[in-house]
């Protein structure tokens, strides 16, 4: 039980933060996309996030709490040093929560400026994540070339999010926005995939200890689906926005289900370059790891909230599955 109880919440905490990226990602790419529609299709696009953003923004709490619960040591030298980047994902979040709102209630002579606020609050949210996460994988380094490499991570994050965002409105929405979503996924797959290759070939670059997990034998071999899956699906989505719209129509899901497998194949790469570690070079998940008493009393909380999450999460995607309709107010 001590030596198990904080591998369930490593998986809780990384399972809570890839579900957070998976579908929190697609409402943040089509934030970005926002800009580049006419104003039915904005209706529309928001239209289609509307009954899901919320509740897709409840797995990232759920993630940082059980980092919070779990592994209190590892919160405070995490949350500390990443108080800036925190702050600015939280001020876009804020922004894009206030925006949804006024962009309706304030009128429509104030629409434009609320719709380039929402936005500005996706772009934010989305760079600032980026940056967390290249922060996170290079141990909280703070010398040239881990900032360097935080600011790749937060170039290549809204590129992925943007593809997400084009697979959900190719889900939700119908022919000429259908084909706009093709489009623009035709330009982002390219800083996309630019942006994958390079983290790929970095993260070993900057981590010692993961260039021997990676490239030592029998562990290469091993480990090889990973990298191949991420690039057939890569592959495949090239294939896919090259062709013709009855291809569209017919697999409208096969856009976001191939970028939703790379998330995943990439998530499961990052977990095994870092286990049992909870911050590289630092300390391990069992350091870091609050008192086994506090986590078990913890563990009857964290055993109900999440299977209700995903309950929730379930429902509302059930209700509200189908072509998204004109936003009305009545």
């Amino acid at each position: 039980m001590e030596y198990g109880l904080p591998i369930f919440y490593m998986a809780a905490m990384g399972a809570a933060l890839l579900i957070y990226v998976i579908l929190d990602g697609y409402d943040l790419g089509i934030g970005m996309l926002l800009p580049f529609a006419d104003e039915a299709e904005k209706d529309l696009m928001i239209a289609s996030i509307g009954p899901f953003w919320d509740a897709n923004e409840t797995w990232i709490v759920l993630g940082v709490g059980i980092l919070l619960i779990a592994f209190p040591l590892a919160h405070g030298i995490i949350l500390t040093h990443m108080y800036l980047p925190v702050t600015i994902m939280l001020m876009g979040l804020i922004l894009r929560g206030v925006a949804f709102d006024l962009r309706v209630k304030a009128g429509d002579h104030r629409r434009a400026l609320w719709n380039r606020a929402f936005a500005l609050g996706s772009l934010t949210a989305s760079l600032a994540q980026g940056w967390m996460l290249g922060s996170y994988v290079t141990g909280l380094r703070e010398d040239s070339t881990g900032l360097l490499f935080s600011g790749l991570i937060a170039l290549s994050l809204p590129a992925l999010y943007l593809i997400l965002g084009c697979g959900w409105l190719l889900i939700k929405t119908e022919n000429s926005l259908q084909r706009k979503s093709v489009a623009w996924a035709r330009l982002a797959i390219w800083p996309m995939g630019l942006g994958l290759l390079l983290v790929s070939v970095a993260t070993p670059m900057i981590s010692p200890q993961i260039a021997e997990r990676w490239f030592t034998l029998p562990n290469a071999i091993l480990l090889a689906p990973i990298p191949l899956v991420c690039l057939a699906c890569y592959g495949g989505i090239l294939l896919f926005i090259r062709r013709g719209n009855d291809l569209y129509q017919r697999h409208s899901w096969l856009l976001y289900g191939m970028t939703v497998v790379i998330c995943l194949m990439a998530s499961l790469g990052l977990a095994y370059s870092l286990f049992p570690e909870i911050i590289i070079g630092q300390m391990t998940i069992w350091e870091a790891a609050a008192s086994v008493k506090s986590l078990q009393f913890t563990l009857v909380g964290v055993a109900l909230t999440i299977p209700m999450i995903i309950a929730y999460t379930i429902v509302v995607y059930r209700i509200f599955h189908g072509k998204a309709t004109e936003l009305s107010y009545e």
